[in-house]
């Protein structure tokens, strides 16, 4: 399944078959710590089935989800090129099954096709751009205009509506869009009062387009 990922997309059939054949594959429990911040960086981590999340937190429990990741994504590819401790920290969120491609294994695959390093610039360089949106987006924008960028980016079309395919927990959002559980909750009440959205067994459905404000 490794060619389903967003790095290697642009790589032929016998590029993959090559990176592959360098991979190990895992089988982690939900809720297993993958990676902790500040951890040594030495491989690049595929995911094959199960999600998992990218977060930062401080040393009073509270955190900032930076993304979820999902079969066919990836996570710790900067290990591929820098040895700095990791910079983020990764847990599963359900029973996940992982392959992972330790830095040397890639710079083998290197010497035999340098032009995958160029390809792997430019996925950093998209993640990277997304990753300053967000910055931006947290210091410019109400919790309320990233609650409902954040819905509206995530949701995808199912049966003539639009779902978050994933099930999703409000301090989930809360840590998406770096405010407290109680904010979003309310926001997110004042949306189903609205007719905007429905919840069913953590499930959002967008019923309707979401306003650019709300009282």
């Amino acid at each position: 399944m490794i060619e389903r990922d967003p790095l290697f997309s642009e790589l032929s059939s016998d590029d993959i078959s090559l990176i592959a054949s360098y991979g190990k594959t895992l089988n982690y429990r939900k809720h297993s710590i993958i990676i902790n911040k500040g951890d040594e960086s030495n491989c690049l981590y595929i995911v094959q089935q199960g999600r998992v999340k990218v977060y930062v937190s401080d040393e009073y429990g509270a955190e900032i989800i930076l993304r979820y990741e999902g079969p066919g994504e990836y996570f710790g590819e900067l290990a591929l090129v820098d040895e700095a401790p990791r910079s983020a920290s990764v847990e599963t969120l359900e029973d996940t099954r992982l392959t992972y491609i330790s830095r040397a294994s890639f710079e083998a695959c290197l010497h035999d096709k340098p032009e995958i390093s160029v390809k792997l610039i430019r996925a950093m360089i998209t993640r990277i751009r997304s990753l300053t949106e967000e910055l931006s987006d947290c210091a410019l924008k109400t919790v309320y205009q990233r609650v409902r960028e954040r819905l509206t980016k995530m949701s995808i079309e199912q049966d003539g509506k639009r779902v978050i395919p994933q099930s999703m927990t409000h301090q989930e959002i809360a840590g998406l869009v770096g405010s407290s559980r109680e904010m979003v909750s309310r926001l997110m009440k004042k949306l189903q009062n609205g007719g905007y959205i429905s919840v069913e067994k953590k499930h959002i459905s967008i019923l309707r387009q979401l306003p650019r404000n709300i009282p």
